[in-house]
């Protein structure tokens, strides 16, 4: 598969509704914002009022040379202070500063054919496509918000082990308290950056409270801080945001970025925006940008960048990391409280009096998990109880519906038998009253005929009479006058 197939697939599957990755023609304008860019300060401060007590030196510059890890613990990361370190990768003599510019990379042959993420799909599942082929989109692609190599997983390999070699963790961040926690336990925590031209990562702090070192050895990105009071609706410019508008790194900084900022001048130093600022800088090659817990930022690359990141935990933030990870994290953090014990006494201390305070309880403490399995049992031996008693119950209820069942089907044939009866009463009361009007019939039947004989006799006789009336009379002798 070649580059552009191979790219092609990856932003299909990165952004599957995105029919036209050039559909604001961001390539043509962006030199414009560039140019404003390099004709502004390098360091800008938006603070809405001067009363907040908010420093406006943001970020503080140090110089490697001259700043101890000591001093920068003491003064800088323990009060959250982001700050631009110069000259680590130079002063600890990085291979990555020769070998991550981009032509070496692409004639690299351990990493020029590797496959590093540069995105996920709708699943989460991480897009990766070959460093060679990359390298070729990123010069020659017009995308307005191009895609962005950032990959957790080069140390799972032999060749990609290679990028651990070519650089070592600054001195002021190498007291990384997670590192008592396997690898695999701990949540991703570094990155290897390659990212084009107007690519980036919108607004967001980091997980787990942990703070941030960020070291570019190519390039130029252009960063914005918030403190970390400053709402997450006033940071993402809720309400700022049109239905028909990205909200990709880039229309962040070109778009959305001022409307934020023209609106927190229009309200002034209220509601939401009490207090509010934002610090904009521009990192370039070389250096190293500290970000503390809890800060806002989002990052754009000015042209092509090469960089390094990782996340840590210090004794400076480990409160706030412990507060989130027994919450999010729960399994890790009871194995990294059991080597906090063996190897920092007193931040297990902390760590115990912070759960006694809040009454919180490890799920994975072994008290706990033995007070949960009993638990557990007793739930259980209670749901067998239960189980029981429902099934006596429901016996019982079979038992009684099958008596029920049976006492119904007595009713039914007593009732049967009741309408049978009925029905055979019902039969002889028919036929009585069948044999009554038949008798009767007979019976009127016999009186007709008794009178019709009575009535023939009676006429007969009168008959009879008359005649032998007359007959007398014929037969008397008679009288002369």
């Amino acid at each position: 598969m070649g580059w552009e197939r191979e790219m092609e697939r990856a932003r299909r599957l990165h952004r599957p509704s995105l029919k036209n990755w050039e559909c604001d023609g961001l390539y043509e304008s962006f030199p414009e914002f560039q140019q404003s860019i390099i004709e502004r300060p390098p360091y800008e401060h938006f603070i809405i009022s001067q009363e907040s007590g908010i420093p406006t030196n943001i970020p503080v510059v140090l110089d490697c040379r001259s700043v101890s890890p000591e001093e920068f613990h003491r003064n800088y990361e323990a009060k959250c202070m982001p700050c631009v370190i110069t000259g680590i990768p130079q002063q600890a003599e990085w291979g990555a500063v020769h070998e991550w510019k981009l032509e070496n990379l692409m004639n690299d042959e351990d990493l020029r054919n590797r496959r590093f993420k540069c995105g996920e799909d709708d699943d989460e599942r991480s897009i990766k496509v070959k460093l060679k082929h990359f390298l070729k989109y990123m010069s020659r692609n017009r995308d307005d918000s191009p895609l962005y190599i950032f990959d957790s997983g080069f140390d799972e390999d032999r060749l990609a082990k290679k990028i651990l070699s070519s650089y070592t963790v600054p001195e002021y961040f190498n007291d990384d308290l997670f590192r008592l926690v396997s690898e695999r336990r701990r949540p991703p925590y570094r990155w290897f950056l390659v990212g084009p031209e107007r690519s980036g990562t919108t607004i967001h702090y980091d997980p787990l409270a942990t703070n941030a070192w960020n070291t570019l050895l190519h390039g130029k990105k252009r960063w914005v801080l918030f403190p970390p009071h400053v709402p997450k609706h006033v940071v993402k410019g809720k309400g700022l945001i049109r239905k028909d508008e990205d909200d990709e790194a880039i229309h962040y900084f070109m778009t959305i970025l001022p409307r934020i900022k023209r609106r927190a001048h229009a309200v002034g130093n209220h509601g939401d925006y009490r207090d509010f600022a934002c610090f904009e800088f521009t990192q370039s090659a070389g250096e190293t940008v500290f970000i503390p817990n809890g800060w806002w930022h989002a990052v754009l690359n000015m042209n092509d960048t090469v960089g390094i990141t990782q996340n840590f935990c210090s004794p400076r933030n480990f409160d706030s990391v412990w507060l989130k990870t027994r919450k999010d994290r729960k399994m890790m953090a009871y194995k990294w409280l059991v080597q906090l014990e063996q190897h920092y006494p007193d931040l297990f201390q902390r760590a115990v009096a912070m759960n006694e305070r809040d009454g919180f309880v490890m799920k994975y403490d072994p008290v706990e998990v033995k007070r949960r399995e009993e638990e557990e049992a007793r739930r259980r031996e209670i749901r067998k109880l239960q189980q029981e008693q429902e099934e006596r119950k429901r016996r019982d209820e079979r038992i009684w519906e099958e008596e029920e069942a049976l006492r119904q089907k007595e009713r039914q044939f007593v009732e049967s038998e009741r309408r049978r009866q009925l029905e055979e009463e019902e039969i002889l009361r028919r036929e009585r009253q069948i044999m009554e009007q038949e008798e009767k019939a007979k019976r009127s039947t016999h009186l007709s005929r008794g009178r019709r004989d009575v009535v023939g006799g009676t006429s007969e006789r009168l008959l009879a009479e008359k005649s032998g009336s007359k007959r007398s009379r014929l037969d008397s002798p008679r009288v002369s006058p």
